[in-house]
């Protein structure tokens, strides 16, 4: 069954500004180590006196990769009061680089050193509601625990804490709730709607924000993807981490250049910015998920394309960002897009439908042909593996943003040249075997590095 419950996501809750190299490790934690600073300078102030340490514990995926994905540089970067959208990434990266290096937390006038003893990661399987979870505790001078919370890092930059209502929830209902996308049609015929139109208006209705405003907040959105881009075709060397990674991008860029005139010159262009942008998420650098960021490299090659190649108007992009946006909701709501759960299906895969329904909208495609486009994009990522070596988001993290765009281009070009009717599966249908999927997939090949390609350099 599908959740009942409807969407009440907003846009920029999706499409979210910060650091490098993942959503779910680096964008997850910082901010649940800032709500728990936060929370700190709240507490009681003859508890926080009795505050001597600060202890972070870690589970899951955030436990087996959390050292290669810069949890722990995230979670120090919050407790320092930093937040994914504002930091500077250099400082960032900065952090942790060596065992003896201390860092002041200070809340209601009291400073606690913490360090890389600080954390422990946890091996093993757990029990908790989501595998990434993450317990940060306020202890005393004899190690008893004033304070905790357990937060749980649910992909995309989403986080949850114990006993708190799920990030985002807003008291707010969207002017034409939906949590499918069999109801998302009805309101559309209904209502005599655009896809757009809707869903400016459920923004609207949840946010408070005017049209206005949103529609230049997805301008700043897109400008944010473009600018990765327009980093990494400059950047070169090799990424951080133990794989020492060249970067490949400059050169294909490059290359693309030079043969501008064949006839699938387009695709080695989108090869070069999907791989761009990337690996600037790799490198630590300020990105957007979409909906994660180790997805956050097919978006920005194939709004790049429509920009620059294909010359789409502002509106187009906008709206078929819009489209996408709807497709990326429905995946998060009834399935997941963490890696943790699903594998890199809920990551490229969701980011592959959700590139394919944006294209296809921005080309004047009906509904059905958006739903087509987005079920043909999933489909076609079912089971893949989250088996990142070394536990670095770079392979087969970097090429398989590629591949996801040009599965989602593909998708969209199969969408618009067949009758919508032909196609059998539905949309809803497919997240339905997403999540039946994901459930049944062994924890190896979900973000754990402990199976598939993760086990095939000796080196890492």
């Amino acid at each position: 069954m599908l959740s009942k419950n409807p969407i009440t996501t907003s846009l920029f809750d999706l499409f979210k500004v910060g650091p490098g190299p993942s959503s779910s490790h680096t964008i997850g934690p910082m901010k649940a180590s800032y709500n728990f600073l936060h929370q700190l300078n709240t507490l009681p102030i003859e508890i926080a006196q009795k505050g001597k340490q600060i202890q972070i514990h870690l589970y899951g995926s955030l436990s087996a990769t959390g050292k290669g994905h810069g949890t722990d540089r995230a979670i120090v970067g919050g407790l320092l009061g930093w937040q994914p959208h504002t930091c500077d990434p250099k400082a960032l990266n900065g952090l942790m680089k060596v065992q003896e290096d201390k860092y002041s937390i200070v809340f209601q006038g009291i400073a606690i050193l913490i360090s890389a003893t600080s954390l422990t990661y946890h091996k093993g399987k757990t029990d908790f509601p989501h595998p990434n979870t993450m317990i940060l505790q306020l202890l005393d001078e004899a190690g008893n625990v004033l304070f905790e919370g357990e937060y749980y890092s649910v992909g995309g930059g989403f986080i949850q804490q114990k006993g708190q209502p799920p990030e985002g929830s807003t008291d707010r209902q969207p002017a034409y709730p939906y949590s499918t996308m069999e109801q998302l049609k009805v309101h559309l015929k209904t209502n005599g709607l655009a896809l757009a139109q809707l869903m400016i208006q459920n923004e609207q209705a949840l946010t408070g924000l005017p049209e206005k405003e949103i529609l230049r907040k997805i301008d700043q959105i897109l400008d944010f993807m473009h600018k990765a881009v327009k980093r990494g075709i400059r950047a070169k060397g090799i990424l951080p981490g133990s794989i020492r990674l060249q970067r490949k991008a400059p050169v294909l860029y490059e290359r693309a250049k030079q043969h501008a005139s064949a006839t699938d010159s387009f695709l080695s262009f989108m090869n070069a910015y999907c791989l761009a942008a990337s690996e600037e998420n790799a490198a630590g650098s300020i990105v957007v998920t979409a909906p994660t960021s180790g997805a956050s490299g097919v978006f920005p090659g194939l709004t790049y394309l429509m920009k620059y190649h294909f010359h789409y108007s502002p509106q187009k992009m906008r709206d078929g960002m819009l489209a996408a946006a709807a497709i990326g909701f429905l995946v998060k709501h009834n399935a997941s897009i963490s890696g943790a759960e699903m594998g890199c299906m809920g990551e490229i895969g969701t980011a592959s439908a959700m590139g394919a329904a944006m294209l296809t909208y921005a080309a004047g495609g009906s509904i059905e042909a958006v739903e087509a486009a987005a079920e043909i994009g999933i489909e076609h990522h079912l089971g893949m593996t989250c088996d990142p070596i070394g536990g670095y988001v770079q392979i087969p993290c970097i090429e398989r943003n590629a591949m996801g765009a040009a599965k989602a281009y593909n998708a969209y070009l199969l969408a618009m040249t067949v009758e919508p009717g032909m196609q059998k599966i539905s949309f809803d249908s497919v997240i339905k075997v997403m999540r039946a999927t994901g459930r049944d997939m062994s924890k190896k090949y979900k973000e754990t590095s402990e199976a598939g390609l993760a086990l095939s350099v000796t080196e890492c």
